[in-house]
């Protein structure tokens, strides 16, 4: 069964889109893994990485399914059915890769009519939990991109997860959206004391390598602090900032496979992705 991990910041703007785009590469192409990455937030920055803007705007106005139709359970009517379809996973997921090995990496596209789910959220948590017990026997890893809020689609997030990790990028500001996070993993908790869910650890994100400026510095310290009240883990390796993260994400290319990124940032991000599976339990 798959291990299924949300990676997840109230704080938008953290790199946790490129980050988790870069962890499902890895786990597919340097640990053999079958991998699927759900874009659960309604910006798509994830299924933009994995596809490129241009083809992820085609397959929309071809009609993909995408999330939203996990949400709403049926297809839109169509001219041969007259009526609404239920959604099938391989109608959602999209096969992006597949080795020789049995490696593969898959996608769950997003788009931004998935803000409309929040609209109407009645008994809707359920509905992603569900889907993913349909493939999960398929999957070693199951990654989930989730919308910077406290929602719906956070809650479904955690009812479907083993594990959370949370990016953190030191900056001003940056404990802001951690207690929100704190008081919403305890709540749910509480209210669902018998599904094991987990904080993975925080990734610290986009660090400065080196004249590290004070407010950096202080971000860090505040961060830890916060962690340490919640005994929540914070990994010893860091992703440290790189123009290559972006540039190649843009260009749908993972870091280690960046022509243009130095060796030691792929290296620091080897570090960042094996200590993310050893906690996950996948290495």
């Amino acid at each position: 069964m798959a291990t299924v991990v949300s990676m997840i910041n109230m704080k938008g703007g953290v790199g946790k889109s490129t980050l988790t785009f870069n962890l499902a590469w890895r786990a597919a192409w340097k640990e053999n893994l079958k991998v699927l990455a759900v874009d659960l937030d309604p910006q798509a920055n994830l299924s933009q990485y994995f596809l490129g803007a241009r083809r992820y705007l085609r397959l929309l106005r071809a009609g993909a399914k995408t999330i939203v139709e996990i949400f709403e359970q049926f297809a839109s009517p169509t001219s041969a059915t007259g009526a609404p379809t239920l959604v099938e996973p391989s109608e959602v997921i999209h096969e992006l890769y597949e080795w020789d090995d049995g490696s593969a990496l898959h996608l769950v596209l997003s788009r931004l009519e998935l803000a409309w789910t929040l609209k109407n959220p009645t008994e809707k948590a359920q509905l992603l939990p569900q889907f993913l017990s349909k493939v999960q026997g398929i999957y070693d890893l199951i990654l989930i991109d989730c919308a910077p809020t406290e929602s719906i689609l956070t809650l479904a997030a955690y009812r479907s997860s083993r594990y959370v990790f949370v990016p953190v990028r030191p900056e001003f500001l940056a404990t802001i959206g951690l207690p929100l996070l704190a008081r919403s993993l305890e709540e749910f908790k509480l209210l669902h004391q018998g599904q094991d869910l987990d904080m993975g650890g925080i990734i610290f994100n986009g660090l400065r390598r080196t004249n590290t400026p004070p407010e950096q510095s202080q971000s860090i310290q505040d961060v830890r602090r916060l962690a340490d009240s919640h005994g929540w883990p914070v990994l010893t390796n860091v992703a440290h900032h790189s123009d290559s993260y972006p540039t190649g994400s843009r260009d749908g290319t993972p870091i280690f496979r960046t022509s243009y990124a130095r060796d030691y940032v792929i290296g620091e991000f080897h570090k960042v992705a094996s200590e993310f599976l050893r906690l996950t339990g996948l290495k």
